[in-house]
């Protein structure tokens, strides 16, 4: 039996820079590879129907490359004309997410799991489903109101029959979404949407699993077991099935008190360069695991859109504003015409004034608004500093 090699042993300095430049923050954006180089870098950008500054798959790559036009974002996602090979299609990964279309081969575990455990909490009338797939194969692309509606009144979960049918058969892999028109999902048949090189489900679950908790690992950096299973939503024991072969090696950090893995290549070369000070989305996979980002960063980040307005501490759509590599202060950000509102701020000491006002500017800019007004900040005696750094940022 041969001794597997003992485990590198990393700082939890340099743990969190692993996993800032595996993230794409530290170091030189690759602006060449643009917008669908970071989708390939990540593997996977969470969707969500919260839009403040924009909606969070857009504000995913601005945190990254800066002010890429928005126009620039949807079509790296989503293909842009009729026949183009298209570049990625949305499917369930950490959630809702945007995944290359090079992956929909490792994804067919999930699909198989669906088909063969499907639980619904909508009931499906008879013969609905195939009405769709057939209106599909004989309309073309369709969106759900095409279809015959999405639903019945007007609450977000009543949904029609049709739109259950067609989101069934998104689960199941018959139905691909590879294009959207404004913010609604266009269904087609996977047969041909899906180029012909990459439509199958050869690939059984333990290939499957190996190359997603290699990407979850490449993408994170270094993680814990926990870390890389919630990546793309995987079991523990799945995890541990494939981990010894999925290329990533085991590591110590300082602090974290779990075992850990990482992407080989992150441990060759000391991670350097250029930090990005930027507001993060809530969903921004830098920070959307909260255990990890209290580990990471000591910072403790709750979304509070769902929480009634009086609990809420940091409000509705708070961003972690991140610079020099840690996470130094919250925005809850709005807009109004052509101002940026900073509604509620929190700072993590007069440091982090200039960083705030510096990633206030540049949101603002992006967005093309061309004043920033502060309503409240949650240490008073830092609302003149910042609002005088910003003064001059905007002179």
């Amino acid at each position: 039996m041969t001794t597997p090699p003992p485990a590198t042993e990393l700082s939890a300095a340099e743990a969190r820079r692993i996993a800032l430049r595996a993230q794409g923050f530290l170091g030189t954006p690759d602006r060449r590879a643009g917008v669908g180089g970071v989708l390939r870098h990540l593997g996977a950008v969470q969707l969500d129907t919260i839009s403040v500054l924009a909606r969070s798959h857009e504000l995913i790559p601005y945190a990254r490359l800066g002010a890429v036009g928005r126009t620039t974002v949807e079509n790296a996602y989503w293909k842009s004309t009729p026949g183009a090979r298209p570049h990625a299609f949305e499917y369930w990964s950490h959630a809702a997410c945007i995944l290359p279309i090079e992956e929909w081969p490792h994804f067919a575990f999930r699909r198989r799991a669906y088909r063969d455990r499907p639980h619904w909490n909508h009931t499906l009338p008879t013969g609905t489903y195939e009405q769709v797939i057939e209106q599909l194969r004989t309309e073309g692309p369709l969106t759900a109101t095409e279809l015959g509606g999405a639903k019945r009144t007007s609450e977000w979960w009543d949904w029609s029959g049709t739109k259950v049918a067609v989101e069934r058969a998104l689960m199941y892999g018959e139905v691909v979404c590879v294009e959207r028109r404004g913010w609604k999902r266009v269904y087609d048949l996977a047969e041909r949407a899906v180029p012909a090189d990459l439509l199958h489900d050869e690939l059984d679950d333990t290939e499957c699993l190996r190359r997603l908790v290699g990407l979850a690992g490449r993408s994170l950096g270094v993680g814990t077991r926990a870390d890389i299973a919630d990546y793309h939503r995987l079991r523990g024991e799945q995890v541990d099935a494939v981990i010894a072969g999925s290329g990533l090696v085991p590591v110590t950090v300082e602090g974290w008190g779990k075992p850990a893995w990482a992407d080989p290549a992150a441990l060759e070369t000391p991670p350097r360069g250029r930090h990005r000070t930027t507001l993060l989305s809530p969903f921004d996979s830098l920070v959307w695991e909260r255990a990890r980002t209290e580990r990471i960063f000591g910072f403790t980040h709750r979304l509070e859109a769902y929480v009634p307005k009086p609990k809420r501490i940091h409000g509705y759509f708070a961003m972690p504003v991140l610079a020099g590599g840690r996470l130094v202060g919250r925005v809850d950000p709005a807009r109004e015409g052509r101002t940026l509102v900073a509604r509620q701020i929190t700072l993590d000491g007069p440091k982090a004034v200039p960083a705030v006002a510096q990633a206030l500017i540049e949101a603002a800019s992006w967005v093309d608004c061309t004043d920033v007004r502060v309503e409240r900040v949650d240490a008073p005696e830092l609302r003149v500093p910042l609002t005088r750094e910003l003064a001059r940022a905007l002179a």
